[in-house]
């Protein structure tokens, strides 16, 4: 790597700091939707938690209006790639709406690419093989992979992804998201270690209505991505939190394993301590590991996941990583620091810090599971 790749990747020269990035989650349980005010104060509060690298927020319940059709968020790098995206687009949906995304262009961010906005509905005739949801998934991996220089880092419904290279409140400044509403915010400051900051590699990561943001570092990217790959999922956004959201995806919608379940395969206990729970909760955890070993995080890692209708918050097992948890009347706040939910929220009613390995689950009073559903 010569010098000026240096400066493009750490233009500030910062050392690397392995406790960073900066997590901040906050939901309406009642579904009441509110504005990006309260989020982006308890992001600018952690500042010094990101390195202007990468910064961004996940909102849902911010297109009411176009609720029924899926929102794609495309990033353009380039001329020829929105050619090459309306076409594969136009074969695949019909296009409801489409518009260049309303941008500040005077908010202190880094080399902004061109971003659009598409609401799509799936083509009447679609493959018999293929649910609904994964013909949507084959779309967005194609645009990815073919169109060589657009990204699509937003496609569910009713929600929208607004990530880029700068700290999350210019980031905030340079989507408007002032004039965004949603019941449930995820939020992210970054401080990348081993990968580019690049707008792609912000956080968060999503599929669907699936989002994902990530503070620590995951040695196991490698096989992680081969095990997704075979399952149909391409990541090409050279950052290791991108598997993260293809497995969330792989073992909650198409898989239908629980919550509790999926934290035991991303943060499986250790074998001896497997060999010493009860016989019949010893045999479930070594035939998670025996089956998805291949998706275990291995790594320090505080994550927040999100979808219509539910907050999750894990740290790995060992809590390599800060994140504490807060809920006043009905918000639930999950944070990388007290201080972030307290200058939001000053008296809160509940305040704890959950354990390593142990999901926090906050969902909507009229939510319902997989099974119930």
């Amino acid at each position: 790597m010569d010098q000026n790749d240096r400066k493009i990747i750490n233009p500030y020269g910062d050392d690397k700091d392995f406790s960073a990035c900066g997590l901040f989650a906050a939901m309406n349980i009642a579904g009441e939707r509110f504005s990006s005010k309260d989020v982006v104060h308890a992001m600018a509060n952690m500042h010094d938690r990101g390195n202007g690298l990468g910064g961004g927020f996940a909102v849902y319940g911010i297109y009411p209006q176009f609720k029924d059709y899926y929102a794609f968020h495309v990033m353009y790098l380039g001329k020829d790639a929105k050619e090459k995206t309306d076409r594969i687009l136009a074969s695949k949906f019909d296009i409801v709406y489409d518009e260049e995304m309303q941008t500040n262009q005077k908010a202190d961010v880094r080399d902004p690419p061109t971003v659009w906005r598409y609401f799509v509905a799936p083509k009447k005739h679609r493959p018999i093989y293929q649910t609904e949801e994964d013909y949507v998934i084959d779309a967005v991996m194609r645009v990815n992979t073919e169109t060589g220089k657009a990204f699509v880092f937003s496609s569910g419904k009713d929600m929208g992804c607004f990530k880029g290279v700068g700290f999350p409140e210019d980031v905030a400044e340079f989507f408007c998201l002032e004039d965004y509403q949603g019941y449930l915010w995820t939020c992210h400051s970054r401080f990348p270690t081993n990968t580019p900051g690049w707008w792609g590699g912000a956080h968060p990561f999503n599929i669907l209505d699936w989002t994902v943001i990530h503070n620590g570092e995951l040695s196991s990217y490698g096989i992680n991505r081969r095990y997704l790959e075979m399952h149909g999922y391409k990541c090409t956004l050279v950052t290791d939190t991108e598997v993260l959201a293809y497995a969330v995806d792989l073992l909650m919608r198409r898989q239908r394993l629980p919550v509790e379940l999926v934290a035991k395969v991303f943060a499986s206990p250790l074998w001896n301590e497997i060999d010493n729970m009860e016989p019949k909760m010893a045999e479930l955890l070594r035939s998670l590991r025996q089956t998805y070993g291949s998706l275990l995080m291995n790594g320090p890692f505080g994550i927040v996941i999100a979808h219509h209708g539910e907050m999750i918050g894990l740290g790995d097992r060992i809590k390599l990583r800060p994140m504490v948890a807060g809920s006043k009347g009905d918000m639930t706040y999950i944070s990388s620091e007290e201080s972030a939910m307290r200058l939001v929220s000053p008296q809160l009613d509940k305040f704890w810090a959950p354990r390593g390995g142990e999901p926090v689950v906050c969902r909507l009073k009229n939510f319902k599971t997989g099974e119930e559903q």
